[in-house]
């Protein structure tokens, strides 16, 4: 599995108790199970965090019957950072996989969206066909785990369908890849948690480097029209978040869809009530991107 700044207010005697609820931590857990061609593969698990500006993912991932007598897989990872505005800022990423009796464990730190550090252990083996990363490839970047936070844009609500209209550039630690959403349509839809509207995004994935260009699954992948993602609306914080995502592999439909949806604090889904949990702030303009 390749998954893995404090806002400094000044309070005044009035604006104490406003300031204080939007410091409270808010936090959105969803639970996912895992399924390919129809078969059960797994369970995965998400808590993200909310404190202000500031995020913290934590996800883990365990596969079941056949496929864990066989492979052992799991994987488990966290990300932090900042939401500003329209955009994310990453600060941190983790995350250690397991299958089939080997581990390797990524680790990068990020300055506003630039890798700074980054560990691979053991690292990625070289091969002939390995697109060279570059340095430019590690500025304006988003960790895997991050990547699944999506900021609205600014002025437009959580459900304008503008909100899939976007790319996202991810770096894992040893690739990286734009995942490219634009809109298909408005759902309603119910799980345990939630029911209400979400946007159907259409999604492609184009590498940029850290790739192996021989391997037929690239290739598939990159001509993969047959990928999509779901997202629900969390007015607290104004992000989607992912409900469902469904990804055409060469071996069937790979699918992540919610189990359950559950809220604490003052994080809310947007049809959970007629009004946001709390008010948004002020956008800040960002650049492209998130």
């Amino acid at each position: 599995m390749r998954v893995i700044a404090s806002a400094l207010l000044t309070l005044t005697v009035a604006g104490f108790a406003s300031q204080a609820q939007a410091q409270a931590a808010q936090t959105l857990k969803v639970n996912y199970n895992l399924s390919l061609a129809g078969l059960p593969l797994g369970k995965a698990d998400l808590s993200s965090t909310f404190t202000g500006p500031k995020y913290q993912v934590e996800g883990n991932v365990k596969l079941s019957g056949l496929v864990k007598m066989l492979t052992g897989g799991k994987g488990a990872g966290t990300a932090s950072g900042v939401i500003a505005g329209t955009q994310l800022q990453p600060r941190g990423f983790a995350v250690t996989s397991k299958s089939s009796g080997d581990q390797r464990t990524v680790r990068m730190a990020l300055d506003d969206g630039d890798v700074v550090e980054a560990e691979i252990v053991p690292p990625v083996e070289p091969k002939e066909d390995r697109v060279p990363v570059k340095e430019a490839d590690k500025k304006g970047v988003i960790d895997p785990l991050s990547a699944l936070i999506m900021p609205a844009l600014a002025s437009k609500s959580l459900t304008d369908e503008a909100n899939c209209n976007r790319t996202i550039p991810v770096f894992d630690g040893a690739a990286r890849q734009n995942i490219v959403l634009s809109y298909a349509e408005t759902r309603t839809i119910e799980v345990p948690g939630y029911s209400g509207p979400v946007l159907v995004c259409n999604a492609r994935w184009v590498p940029i480097s850290g790739h192996r260009t021989q391997r037929p699954s690239t290739k598939f992948m990159q001509d993969n029209k047959d990928m999509n993602v779901w997202l629900a609306p969390v007015e607290g914080p104004r992000v989607l978040f992912p409900i469902k995502v469904a990804v055409r592999t060469m071996v069937g439909m790979g699918e992540l869809e919610a189990a359950n949806w559950s809220v604490e604090g003052d994080v809310k889904p947007a049809s959970a009530t007629g009004k946001p949990a709390t008010k948004p702030r002020a956008p800040v303009q960002a650049g492209a991107g998130q």
